[in-house]
């Protein structure tokens, strides 16, 4: 019998690194029970503190979560798109900057945003329209979502005759671990406001993510990008065509998921297992609504009603 390798025991460097990797592909909403786990496996406060600080801000970011500002006056989403410095985020909307404590995911403080943070009265115009909209659209198509308009480049222009960039972010997630269903809707549209040929250029991330993990581990993760433009217009005909053109990509990038959806019996499903198992009794591909998963993803995704 062949001598058993010697055991070798991790760096902390090594540990940090497998520890950062876990932190940044936990699903949406479940970090906590992700830190909670590791700070038990690497029994290490130095090691765990250290990848807990370098990876949430990432976590916090990638996943645009959403805080309530301490005063009760508002919330604030966590983004690049917004991101003062490390611990303090803008929230336009209020005009007010958000200190954060990425970790405990918590606002902490808040303070008036300073001139020199917020954008100028004639770029204000385009940024208010534009949510004013927007707030009316994830309303009606996210009830539990969040959204805000940011200006991305060209905040401190004062008139007509040059070119600045907005984002609209918008960020829905359905946290339920007591039914073993997590899941997430991010989207971003970057909006060219090209002066010089009156052109608005669209640019569209959407980001789907869910996980159901009762009696198994099943996670979806999908991506689609998108370009559109319309005509340079005043700031409410812009708001209005840009809103439009959002509520039309994302209702078909929705719709396409739902034909997928539809489509898995005959294609996925079949891959992930034999024609005749083990048990020599053929899979009810023509009734998989009978089965768990397939019910509650369609029900949080509102297909087939």
């Amino acid at each position: 019998m062949a001598e058993e390798e010697e055991y070798q025991e991790l760096s902390d460097k090594q540990k940090k690194e497998i520890a950062k990797w876990f932190f940044l592909n936990a699903p949406a909403g479940e970090i906590e029970y992700v830190a909670k786990d590791l700070r038990s496996v690497l029994d290490d406060e130095c090691v765990y503190n250290e990848a807990a600080q370098e990876t949430f801000p990432l976590y916090n970011k990638s996943h645009m979560i959403c805080l309530e500002l301490p005063d009760r006056s508002g919330e604030v989403l966590i983004t690049p798109y917004n991101e003062v410095n490390k611990s303090e985020y803008l929230d336009p909307r209020t005009a007010q900057v958000a200190k954060v404590n990425h970790v405990k995911q918590v606002c902490t403080a808040v303070r008036p945003a300073a001139d020199d943070e917020l954008p100028s009265a004639y770029i204000e115009d385009f940024r208010y329209c534009l949510d004013a909209e927007l707030l009316r659209y994830v309303g009606e198509a996210y009830p539990k979502g969040v959204c805000s308009v940011f200006c991305a480049n060209g905040k401190d222009l004062e008139g007509p005759g040059s070119n600045f960039e907005l984002v609209v972010v918008i960020s829905a997630a359905k946290i339920s671990p007591q039914n073993f269903c997590n899941g997430s809707w991010r989207s971003v549209w970057n909006i060219e406001f090209k002066d010089d040929v009156q052109a608005l250029v669209i640019k569209g991330k959407l980001e789907v993510n869910a996980h159901y993990f009762e009696e198994g581990n099943v996670q979806l993760d999908a991506k689609h990008d998108c370009k559109d433009e319309t005509i340079f217009q005043t700031a409410d005909d812009s708001a209005v065509s840009i809103i439009n053109i959002i509520r039309q990509h994302e209702a078909e990038y929705l719709a396409s998921l739902e034909a997928s959806y539809s489509n898995l019996p005959d294609t996925t499903f079949k891959d992930l297992r034999r024609k005749l198992p083990v048990t020599r009794t053929l899979f009810p591909w023509h009734n998989t609504l009978q089965f768990s998963l397939t019910r509650d993803i369609q029900k949080e995704l509102g297909i087939g009603k």
